[in-house]
């Protein structure tokens, strides 16, 4: 296949991403139910592969329905003991910590708005992170959004960003009833948890529109009110489940803004040389690798400068 057949085929299957997540949505608003909310569906730039289950013209399935596919976690994963060597081969500077208190301080950090990258067990198979290789945020910043796209994702400030949600939350901040644990299924904001807008406002155009805050969760509120929600289920992903259930704790919000752990035009990071480099190479404040804490201000000054030229690499798309 030549390079430009690659090409081709990578852009059609960004496109059509983009628009499977309304279109998805919108099928399981219909009688005769024939779509599974649970269905992964990879578009890597080679390949087109649907796990949807396409059944006759039953009744519609009671949801939520269950996610057989068990969250898709079938990449590389790697031992603290592995981390650690890759750590100390770079001179990184960490903390060890277990699990309890990785949470609580993660938690902790992403409260105080600042931006974390979250390493965690098997890589996720398909186009979305889905909290094995995330960079994660606080949805309730109202600066959020504009922060993770000009100064760690280096892409334009409107971009929008997903919200991942405790499972038995989905229905109290989102205007939906099904599971989405694979961020393909698109929902409004629940009412109540909107802002309406003011006359001004309305009169606004392009980004001054955008930067409205319309919701108690801003940073992953699109502009017509909805999100592209990723629902998390504690058998599928036990750590990242706790990671929200503490913040959770902390805000009183069941959300966190999820993005794939990467910059543009790179894919998602796997090994844990990658993760600490693009958290080097960008504005991340912690990078969490399993049970490892590493702060950027605790990096040494040298590795800010290695790293760094990452951004200038890609091109505004």
């Amino acid at each position: 296949m030549t390079e430009a057949e690659l090409k081709a085929i990578a852009i059609f299957s960004q496109k059509a991403n983009a628009k499977d997540k309304p279109n998805n949505s919108k099928i399981l608003e219909l009688e005769s139910g024939f779509f599974e909310p649970h269905a992964e569906i990879r578009l890597d730039g080679l390949s087109h592969k649907c796990g949807d289950e396409i059944h006759d013209s039953s009744p519609k399935a009671e949801l939520p329905l269950q996610d057989s596919m068990q969250g898709s976690y079938l990449g590389l994963s790697y031992s603290n003991d592995e981390v650690q060597a890759t750590l100390d081969s770079l001179n990184a500077i960490y903390e060890k910590h277990n699990f309890d208190a990785i949470k609580t301080l993660t938690a902790e950090t992403l409260a105080q708005g600042k931006v974390v990258g979250w390493h965690q067990g098997r890589c996720e198979f398909g186009p979305r992170a889905l909290g094995a290789r995330s960079i994660l945020g606080d949805p309730r910043n109202t600066t959020m959004q504009k922060t993770m796209n000009l100064k760690i994702k280096y892409r334009e400030s409107f971009r929008p960003f997903a919200p991942s949600v405790l499972d038995f939350a989905i229905n109290e901040w989102f205007e939906c009833d099904y599971i989405s644990p694979y961020m393909l299924l698109v929902a409004p904001v629940k009412r109540e948890k909107c802002y309406p807008l003011t006359k001004e406002q309305k009169e606004l155009f392009g980004i001054e529109k955008l930067n409205i805050v319309r919701s108690e969760i801003p940073s992953v509120t699109h502009i017509d009110y909805s999100a592209r929600i990723q629902s998390v289920h504690k058998d599928t992903n036990p750590r990242y489940y706790a990671l929200i259930e503490k913040f959770y704790k902390l805000s009183g919000v069941p959300v966190l803004v999820n993005t794939s752990f990467n910059v543009r035009g790179e894919p998602m990071v796997c090994s844990p040389y990658d993760s600490y480099a693009c958290f080097m190479g960008t504005e991340m404040d912690m990078l969490v690798i399993e049970d490892f804490i590493l702060y950027k201000e605790k990096q040494p000054k040298e590795h800010i400068a290695k790293f760094r030229d990452i951004k200038d690499k890609y091109e505004l798309d």
